[in-house]
């Protein structure tokens, strides 16, 4: 059974596909496309579907689309007209929507975004791209997959128990929001899934987020994590002042009053102003306010399910801060949270719930809110790793360098090659193996540095233009994990930079680059078996430093998604300060003639 999963409702559009109940590929519009997030989250932009993403997918398994059994879209329209009344029975939309009262909507342009989402299946295979068409042509006229509205919310905790390394738990989802619901309670047992409640809009701390972030001069449903980063410099001083909108009820309810920031904290930041105490400070309240919010949540959850283990996704659950808090507390035994959080993720989700639902016998679509939940497949799949994007062997990578006429040469020995160059302080780019499904850098499509010297942060910063109060993500080899950092209950050897973790202090001297104040942020511990050539370029390091640590941030150029394509790594490279591109086998250096000019 072939089941394709698409994500376009919102924003970070992507597509998954699953196999008899192996994820095959998985990756985000934004990759191929180039434009951050693929599209704004706006009502009517929901027609754009990710049909360069779904195209990979397809293209991965093998099949065209007409060969597919089921589509699975991780949107429920019926969800989102259900409390509509007679309203949507005909839609009609003003020719200036903002000038009329949205009536029964919370927003004007709603009538043509619930029309977008509905006719989705029939803009899958008429509105493909002409240079698509080969893989989509067929199913114009021998459609035979079946269509799959799923509920936001339900492919979202879908991602996260049916990928966690877990037979039972509690399952949290904190977004911003799906069709009505902004935070979603459950419990995964028994091969069956259980909805325990959920919170509706307007009430959300994932909008809240979005909303400071904003007033703080960043973009909204974009720029969270730079909130996050901006509250460990900052004192959570108006943290009163925010907690007093919101007021965490019984049985896992929440409400978050309407409030005038402006008023509460002071006139908003401007877009590219300079970011002062008043501004740190303001992220430290929400974050304060944020982690002691869902530490309740998280404790009417425990208490509620019996579950010693925990599964995370949605757009808040990339608030790593957030998460080792919870992690930390003793909570729960264990948390996991799904690398791709965010609403790139429900296509995962949503592929495989549709997969596991069909596979048992159920209906995909039916309710699982019952006593008893719906009856789901035996799993066979387990997310090790998120490297399920694409890849490109050494053929195809010297045929786009000899195509750029670029001078290169083949590296006998990438790894240790490789880390003689960063061992001389040299930036450089990592291109190797198949692409990260999700927002960070894995190890796959990487810039990397040496932690030794402590001025390389400003180097990064200078070669991103990230803003200096970010700081950056050590990576190491997994076994190398419990000589570098404290341990910490609860959440494995970090896998996926969910977590932040604190330094060992003998050993935060040592990597200078990689730390700030004892805590080196999002780590990175690399195992051998799912990402063997970045694991040897650690340990390749450690033996030529001593200390098998580099700090690892995303290839990308300013404000660009990460690489996909060796095109795109090529780009990036000469669009930056990056001194080497180790693409592959084969390695690319600037100046590298000695007649040119530095």
């Amino acid at each position: 059974m072939i089941t394709l999963g698409l994500n376009a409702a919102f924003l970070d559009s992507s597509a998954a596909i699953v196999v008899d109940g192996v994820p095959v590929a998985a990756a985000e519009e934004e990759r191929f496309s180039r434009i951050r997030h693929a599209k704004r989250p706006l009502p009517f932009t929901a027609w754009e579907l990710p049909f360069h993403a779904i195209d990979f997918c397809l293209a991965r398994a093998g099949v065209t689309l007409d060969e597919v059994d089921h589509v699975a879209y991780s949107f429920d329209p019926r969800c989102f007209l259900c409390h509509r009344g007679d309203e949507v029975s005909g839609l009609m939309l003003p020719m200036e929507p903002c000038a009329h009262s949205p009536g029964v909507w919370e927003d004007p342009w709603d009538p043509l975004f619930a029309a977008y989402v509905i006719n989705t299946p029939r803009q899958l295979a008429e509105g493909v791209p002409h240079h698509l068409r080969a893989r989509f042509e067929r199913a114009r006229s021998e459609r035979r997959y079946r269509w799959h509205f799923l509920n936001h919310h339900l492919c979202h905790q879908a991602s996260a128990f049916l990928c966690a390394p877990f037979e039972r738990c509690a399952v949290l989802t904190l977004d911003g929001r799906g069709e009505r619901a902004s935070t979603s309670y459950g419990v995964y047992r028994d091969g069956r899934y259980r909805v325990l409640g959920e919170v509706t809009v307007p009430h959300s701390l994932g909008l809240l987020c979005e909303q400071v972030t904003e007033h703080l001069g960043f973009q909204r449903a974009s720029d969270e994590q730079k909130v996050t980063a901006l509250a460990t410099q900052g004192r959570p001083r108006f943290r009163d002042v925010l907690a007093a909108h919101i007021h965490v009820g019984e049985n896992g309810h929440y409400s978050v009053a309407r409030m005038d920031l402006a008023k509460l904290l002071g006139p908003a930041r401007a877009l590219n102003a300079p970011i002062e105490a008043l501004h740190f400070d303001i992220a430290a309240s929400l974050q304060t306010v944020l982690e002691e919010s869902v530490l309740r949540l998280a404790a009417w959850l425990r208490e509620t399910t019996g579950e010693s283990h925990l599964a995370m996704a949605g757009g808040v659950a990339m608030n790593c801060a957030m998460n080792a808090r919870l992690r930390d507390s003793g909570m729960f035994e264990d948390v996991w949270v799904q690398p791709a959080a965010g609403d790139a993720g429900t296509s995962l989700g949503a592929a495989l719930w549709v997969d596991a639902a069909l596979r048992a016998g159920a209906s995909a679509e039916a309710s699982s809110g019952d006593a008893a939940g719906a009856p789901l497949a035996p799993r066979r799949w387990r997310m090790e790793h998120a490297y399920l994007g694409p890849g490109f062997d050494d053929e195809a990578v010297e045929s786009q360098l000899r195509h750029a006429r670029l001078p290169y040469r083949r590296m006998d020995d990438p790894a240790r090659e490789t880390a003689e160059l960063l061992a001389r302080d040299q930036l450089v780019g990592w291109f190797n193996g198949r692409m990260e499904f999700g927002p960070h850098a894995l190890g796959a499509r990487s810039i990397l540095a040496s932690p030794l010297n402590a001025r390389i942060h400003e180097r990064l910063q200078e070669l991103s233009q990230r803003e200096d109060f970010r700081s950056m993500a050590p990576a190491l080899p997994a076994e190398a994990f419990p000589a570098w950092f404290a341990p910490a209950p609860g959440a494995g050897l970090a896998p996926f930079t969910s977590f932040t973790h604190e330094v060992l202090a003998q050993q935060a001297t040592r990597i200078p680059g990689a730390c700030r104040d004892g805590c080196a942020g999002r780590v990175l511990a690399i195992d051998p078996h799912t990402n063997p050539a970045f694991h040897a370029l650690l340990h390749a390091f450690g033996e030529r430093t001593g200390v098998p640590v580099l700090v690892n941030t995303s290839f990308s150029a300013c404000d660009e998604p990460i690489v996909c394509s060796p095109r795109d790594a090529i780009e990036a490279f000469f669009s930056t300060p990056l001194d080497a591109l180790s693409i592959g086998s084969f390695l690319v250096r600037k100046n590298a003639n000695p007649d040119l000019h530095p």
